[in-house]
């Protein structure tokens, strides 16, 4: 059913874009579905021989790590709420929304994913899987916060959740590593079997523990992380009701609840979560009777209400663990109610002040009516849900009657009675007659808007006296938790249990909460005078000015501007901390050869060379190239010892190595300035040795001291019987190691949209230009992607597009767009003919290198050098006759082919990425086998060649561009100053601005310190 969710989120957004707020009643059906079938599993896990239902994923199995998804009791309480509350607001959005709402169809997109996390997260098993589905909810919660994203409250408040529970998500991610080292297993239902027979208590285990709590505890806004509850309120309504009532902040309670059966003994457990939770109920009940905004009042007794859940979750016991499930369902249909309520008081009122809102039960009964059982249920009032849970609460503390159980009672009576004030207060604010006000216009309301309220209303109503029949579904989990004295277990839960201490309870704690509605003006005064105590939001905000200021002074003392500084700080820390692992390392079996063969002192002396000549050439270009021997010289070494794979790639990085170095040179000074900063050459070569020195002693200590087999001594065979090739080190990469090369080619695509990021500033498409003819022969410049040319940048373009499917009118180009010394007809000819041979040799590459040297990075290289040749030949126009598609949806296409690679390993094997493969004999070509894994390869040889032409067209065409532009610039200053005349030629004009530009690209440039200067 997840996957369903996500699904449903692909095509949410093409929906909603068709189909307008509409769209969101089909996308309703989904978490119905979800809803449905939680229902129809009731006969298998409550049935008399039930068992939960588990379904496996094997994720990484080299690994031992599954994705085991359960269905048992208590996840099935959770995925009732998750599915039927996100189900009704859905259908709420289909009318909450004005039609023309920004960004609705991404609302929709992001709203169903995040449904879809918060369903997998209930029902995940593994606690890596738990932990991707909880980051995950804090991720979509972030885009759902700062929904508004033109108010800038939206965006910090959407950011400040973010932060808060990103950070507790951390810390908890951290408790369930050592928790699964501790012991070996991350498996929830197998580590609470191991905690009920006592075998986990160790101090390792209690500081896992308590670092998963602190996950819990952020996630649903306790102490001290509650200030980002109240600031989410900037979201709109439906996230309200749905993230931040019913699913998101329950996330902590469930987890809570899940570990509470094993660990709620552990030293630290009860009394941190008792501590922090009845601390929360109270201010958070304190603070919500200071509101006037009534979302902010829901907020905050939202807050407080979590307080109470999770002093609640907390014990672990049967009876009292039945009371929590009871508050977590009641709380879940009231709080919804009144978070949807809200949205249409706001809607019809346009103001959600409470003391500005006057005679709301004559504008909306039936808002009121659903508001008020609601504020009721909230404030435990029979016959209501509410009541039934809250006596459940009193009785089962009571019962219990050890020291915590009486602190929590305590406590719990308190903050209740904060509740009944603050809901009264809220039923008093939203639907009174005030004195001075206008009252509201009535209007009805549409039945899609006005349906959900009504729902959880009568939910809330019915199940009050039916709470017998939750008691059943309810106990199937219970009756599984240690009892803490024999008695404990035998509650049920009922509307009626005669004259018992608990309904004297109930009775005080109505009254006393009555009172302060009523005394709430001389209450307000006396909350006025008292100190208001530590705002956690102030905090946050400190703390967050603080390290802002740290960073600009880290900043500005590290970021100086000068690359010889930044080199000089990495060199030195690296020698500083590998220095100290390798002084400190007591293992020094080195096994020392001077030479595999003698063809290595050739390579040495090459090496050697080089190095030297590089740091005495005066210019960049050679030491471009001197620099570039070296890599060559790697590939002699290579082949010398036997590995083509290598030395072809090899050869081929470092042939484009120079052509991007050569790219970039072009708008640098020709000649290597002098430094002036600190570092001089002496300093630089001590930290050059310091550094050479150091990684070569950590070489020779890394390949002594292997104490074990490496794994790579079976590639051979598992290369050629479960690979089907004879590569090794083709099939390790699209094969073996598949997850490494996922990861590697995805840094290529974050690379090429970087590149494109950083220097197409005002947009990525559309700067990579045809040159093409009329009819007429007259020449206009066409692009790929048909967008406007900039004029300013010296180009002349043809704004009607029936030109572009005029055919050209010349074989070679350049002779159009290239100054005449700028050509080399040779060159192009010969780039025109090779071409298409060049590509058809990388595609063989592609597919031959699962048995030979090559593969999906060698071919797409050599296929990039193609692109390279038709560049330097022709230009920017060559290269757009040459490549005729765009980076992006070629660097897209690769990556979704990989990706998917992998989800069809999951779908026609038993693993992601499994491969498999099609045999047999094919006449001409004989035998052949083709495997999944060749997809793959092809996705990768698409990266290859989308980073190369984003490359090209980043640092080749629009750095032309750049260069056309300045000269330009040069020549208007030219006749601006020099008053030319028109007698003046354009030849003698662009020459005068060559030999400016010459002369500029010569002069020294300052390295120092202080950074390049003219």
């Amino acid at each position: 059913m997840t996957g369903a969710f996500f699904g449903a989120a692909v095509i949410a957004y093409p929906l909603v874009r068709r189909l307008g707020r509409d769209g969101f009643c089909l996308l309703a059906l989904v978490p119905l579905a979800g809803l449905i079938l939680s229902l129809a599993a009731v006969p298998d896990v409550f049935g008399p021989a039930g068992s939960p239902r588990v379904e496996s994923l094997d994720w990484l199995p080299a690994l031992g790590l599954e994705g085991i998804f359960r269905l048992d009791e208590l996840s099935w309480v959770m995925s009732l709420l998750v599915t039927g509350v996100g189900t009704l607001v859905f259908v709420y959005c289909a009318r909450y929304f004005p039609p023309d709402e920004p960004g609705l169809a991404r609302f929709a997109a992001v709203f169903m994913s995040f449904a879809g996390m918060m369903y997998g997260l209930v029902i995940a098993d593994e606690l890596l899987m738990l932990y991707l589905f909880w980051e995950g909810t804090t991720v979509f919660s972030y885009l759902l916060i700062g929904h508004s994203q033109s108010r800038r409250r939206s965006r910090q408040a959407a950011l400040q959740a973010l932060i808060v529970t990103t950070a507790g998500g951390l810390a908890m991610l951290v408790g369930m590593i050592l928790l699964m080292s501790a012991t070996g297993t991350g498996q929830i239902s197998t580590l609470m079997e191991r905690a009920s027979l006592g075998m986990d208590t160790g101090p390792i285990i209690v500081t896992a523990v308590i670092l998963i709590l602190v996950g819990a505890v952020s996630k649903s806004a306790l102490i001290p992380f509650h200030f980002w509850l109240p600031g989410a309120m900037a979201a709109p309504t439906p996230v309200s009701a749905y993230l931040h009532a019913a699913a998101m902040v329950k996330a902590g309670i469930y987890l809570v609840l899940r570990l509470a059966p094993g660990y709620h003994t552990l030293p630290g457990w009860s009394e941190t979560l008792l501590t922090l939770g009845l601390l929360t109920m109270f201010i958070g009940g304190w603070q919500s009777l200071k509101q006037t905004d009534l979302k902010l009042l829901l907020a905050f007794g939202t807050v407080s209400q979590l307080g109470f859940l999770t002093t609640l979750a907390s014990f672990g016991t049967p009876d009292i663990t039945k009371a929590a499930l009871a508050m977590l369902i009641a709380h879940a249909l009231f709080k919804a109610c009144l978070f949807l309520c809200v949205g249409i008081i706001d809607h019809r009122a346009g103001t959600r002040d409470l003391t500005k809102l006057s005679g709301g039960w004559r504008a909306f009964p039936v808002v009121a009516v659903c508001a008020t059982i609601a504020a009721a249920s909230m404030s435990g009032l029979p016959p209501l849900l509410g009541f039934v849970s809250k006596e459940a609460v009193y009785s089962t503390l009571l019962a219990s009657g050890d020291k915590a159980s009486i602190i929590a009672l305590v406590g719990v009576m308190i903050g209740s009675m904060l509740t009944v004030a603050y809901s009264a207060r809220f039923v008093w604010g939203a639907f009174s007659s005030k004195d001075g006000v206008d009252d509201i216009a009535r209007r009805d309301e549409k039945i899609t808007l006005v349906i959900s309220p009504i729902v959880l209303t009568v939910l809330t109503v019915v199940l009050g006296p039916a709470s017998g029949l939750l008691d059943g579904y309810f106990s199937a989990w219970t009756s599984q938790l240690p009892a803490v004295d024999p008695g404990d277990g035998d509650y049920h839960l009922a509307l009626w249990h005669g004259l018992e201490p608990a309904l004297a309870l109930s009775a005080v704690t109505i009254a006393v909460g009555v009172g302060l509605f009523f005394v709430r003006d001389s209450f307000a005064k006396i909350q006025s005078t008292l100190p208001s105590g530590l705002d956690f939001h102030d905090l946050y905000r400190k703390l967050i000015n603080w390290m802002e200021k740290l960073a600009l002074w880290v900043t500005s003392r590290t970021q100086r501007g000068s690359l010889p500084f930044y080199q000089s700080v990495v060199y030195l820390v690296l020698v500083a901390g590998v220095g100290l692992a390798v002084i400190a390392n007591d293992t020094w079996n080195i096994d020392f050869e001077l030479f595999d063969t003698p063809l290595d002192f050739i390579v040495a002396a090459v090496l050697i060379v080089v190095a030297v000549a590089a740091t005495r050439a005066k210019k960049r270009f050679t030491a471009v190239v001197v620099t570039g021997i070296s890599g060559y010289a790697m590939v002699a070494y290579f082949a010398f010892v036997g590995a083509p794979d290598l030395a072809l790639t090899q050869v081929l990085v470092e042939t484009i190595t120079i052509v991007v170095f050569v790219l970039v040179l072009r708008r640098l000074p020709a000649r290597i300035g002098q430094s002036t900063g600190r570092f001089t050459p002496a300093w630089r070569a001590i930290i050059g040795g310091a550094v050479g020195v150091t990684m070569m002693l950590v070489v020779l200590i890394a390949a002594g001291v292997r104490i074990s087999e490496p794994v790579s001594v079976d590639f051979g065979q598992l290369a050629y019987e479960l690979g089907h090739g004879k590569n090794i080190v083709n099939v390790t990469l699209v094969d073996i190691r598949v997850w490494d090369t996922l990861g590697e080619i995805s840094v290529l695509v974050a690379a090429g949209t970087g590149i494109a990021g950083l220097i197409f500033v005002r947009g990525r498409e559309g700067h990579l230009h045809r040159f093409i003819s009329r009819r007429d022969g007259t020449e206009v410049q066409g692009r790929v992607r048909f967008q406007p040319v900039p004029e300013e940048i010296g180009t002349y373009h043809d704004p009607e597009r029936e030109d572009v499917a005029q055919r050209r009118v010349s074989w070679l180009i350049a002779g159009r767009t290239l100054a005449p010394r700028n050509r080399s007809i040779i060159l192009e000819v010969t780039a025109r003919l090779v071409f298409h041979a060049v590509l058809i040799f990388s595609v063989y590459l592609l597919f031959a290198g699962h048995n030979e040297p090559g593969g999906g990075f060698a071919g797409g290289l050599v296929a990039g050098l193609a692109l390279v040749v038709r560049y330097l030949a022709g230009g920017k126009f060559e290269l757009a006759e040459a490549a005729r598609f765009t980076p992006s949806g070629m660097l897209g296409t690769g990556m979704i082919m990989a990706v998917l690679t992998g989800i069809g390993g999951w779908i026609w094997g038993d693993a992601v990425f499994k491969s498999v493969y099609l045999e047999g004999d094919v006449p001409v070509l004989g035998h052949l086998s083709f495997g999944t894994s060749t997809l793959f390869d092809i996705g990768v040889y698409l990266i290859v060649v989308g980073l190369m032409l984003d490359i090209l067209r980043s640092l080749g065409a629009e750095v032309d561009l750049h260069q056309e532009r300045d000269e330009m610039v040069l020549t208007s200053r030219l006749n601006q100053s020099y008053n030319l005349s028109e007698n003046f030629s354009a030849e003698a004009e662009h020459d005068a601005v060559s030999e400016i530009l010459d002369r500029v690209n010569h002069l020294d440039v300052d390295n120092g310190a202080e950074g390049g200067r003219l």
